[in-house]
């Protein structure tokens, strides 16, 4: 099946009615989400807000890497992973995966396969700022680069 994978690295807000649509197709029966959002909390801390950084080429490379292998295991249609950069406040997005297919269970395992893929593979940094004003760069401990 021949669809479309739409990339974006962005400070912008993201829009889950516009990633929807993109991903959208009269030939797929299924369309699955992860939004990944700004909690509260963290270790019994308040969590204010996250900050992202990234390298855009690199991670734009990274997560076309992840849309190609998605392709390879499962029958999808349109592929879409947008990831938020600088800061995001409690309840926004950080990160949203759509994923359209004929059916629901390519569609499902491969969202899961993008999140679990991304953050072991692409190199976008976290860091969470805490209501007492302090801040923490958060090593994701999934991240294959991580020191052991």
């Amino acid at each position: 099946m021949e669809g479309k994978d739409f990339i974006k690295v962005t400070p912008d807000p993201l829009s889950v009615e516009e990633i929807t649509k993109m991903v959208t197709s009269p030939t797929s029966g299924a369309i699955s989400l992860f939004i990944g959002t700004t909690r509260n909390n963290f270790d019994d801390k308040e969590v204010v807000c996250l900050e992202y950084e990234a390298y855009i080429p690199m991670a734009e490379k990274q997560i076309q890497i992840i849309c190609r292998d998605v392709r390879t295991k499962w029958n999808v249609e349109n592929i879409a992973v947008f990831h938020r950069l600088g800061v995001v406040p409690v309840t926004e997005s950080s990160v949203i995966i759509a994923v359209s297919a004929p059916h629901r269970h390519p569609s499902l395992e491969s969202v899961q396969y993008c999140i679990d893929t991304l953050k072991t593979t692409v190199p976008i940094w976290k860091k969470e700022m805490f209501a007492d004003g302090e801040g923490t760069w958060k090593e994701n401990k999934e991240c294959q680069w991580r020191k052991t």
